[in-house]
């Protein structure tokens, strides 16, 4: 079995988050920071980590912030310059020349229809999707855990992550098949499943590795759940054509797309900060006494 290298990955970057609101009113919800750093620099770090060669981003209106933080920032860099201050804390946030591409999705569709929006980019390729709003904490990184397990059985891979029964109609969820360690295969996807009729708690998690068939299966998706072109509809149907596995990741989600889960990432990552931790957790202390 060949195994193609993954190089490219794709984030879908157009939605409105209209749950953050008023906050994302003006500022991209991807810009939003976890203490320090937007949710979108986590994740791509978390994509070079795991060798991604090329970032490309799925935008729409309003989103020029995401493409600014990416850039060079000529007057900022010369300010810390001439005051002495190192750079080095903007490292991240260079991308090499080459290394980012930007597409417009014109029209919220849903995710599948994001993802295809990239199609001529990704090309005849193997590439990752990331969610940036599913924060994902572990060492190493989600995405490299998914890239050394593609690299043994190729395919197609979804993070996966059981959930309780009761939120089950909130996820997409996987029919799973033969389970070997934390590897799962897929035997089915469903998108948002009637409570009470889930076909297990295995849901799904926005991280994927898909191979470029799927663009040809989004060219003529149908509109699923919630009226939008949904993704887990293009994967379900591509199962039993290429291999297909669901990773259970080793370490934590924070749903981001969740004032609760926001405000708790923020809190989990202050804590383990050597700068801030002992502030931060003494106050948190105090605030719950």
């Amino acid at each position: 079995m060949t195994v193609r290298p993954l190089r490219k990955a794709v984030f879908p970057v157009g939605g409105l988050g209209t749950r953050f609101l008023p906050a994302t009113k003006a500022m991209p919800k991807e810009m939003l920071p976890v203490v320090d750093r937007p949710l979108i620099q986590y994740a791509v770090d978390e994509a070079l980590e795991a060798g991604i060669e090329q970032m490309i981003f799925v935008t729409g209106r309003g989103k020029s912030a995401i493409e600014d933080h990416f850039d060079i920032a000529y007057e900022l860099e010369a300010t810390m310059t001439a005051r002495g201050k190192s750079l080095s804390i903007l490292d991240a946030t260079r991308l090499k020349p080459g290394a980012v591409a930007y597409v417009r999705q014109q029209e919220p569709m849903g995710l599948g229809h994001a993802v295809w929006c990239a199609r001529d980019i990704v090309g005849d390729e193997p590439f990752a999707v990331l969610l940036a709003d599913d924060f994902m904490v572990g060492k190493p990184g989600c995405l490299k855990q998914m890239v050394d397990a593609y690299m043994q059985v190729g395919g197609n891979i979804i993070c996966a992550q059981e959930v309780p029964e009761d939120q089950t109609h909130m996820y997409g969820v996987i029919t799973p098949g033969v389970r070997d360690g934390a590897l799962t295969e897929v035997k089915g996807l469903v998108e948002k499943p009637a409570k009470g009729t889930a076909p297990s708690n295995l849901s799904v998690i926005g991280r994927y590795i898909l191979q470029p068939e799927v663009m040809r299966v989004l060219e003529t998706q149908g509109k699923g759940a919630g009226g939008e072109i949904q993704l887990t509809d293009a994967m379900a149907r591509m199962i039993g054509n290429q291999p297909f596995h669901g990773l259970t990741f080793d370490g934590k989600r924070y749903d981001c797309g969740d004032k609760a889960g926001y405000v708790t990432a923020n809190l989990a990552v202050a804590v383990g900060r050597a700068d801030i931790g002992e502030a931060v957790r003494a106050f948190a202390v105090d605030l719950l006494k």
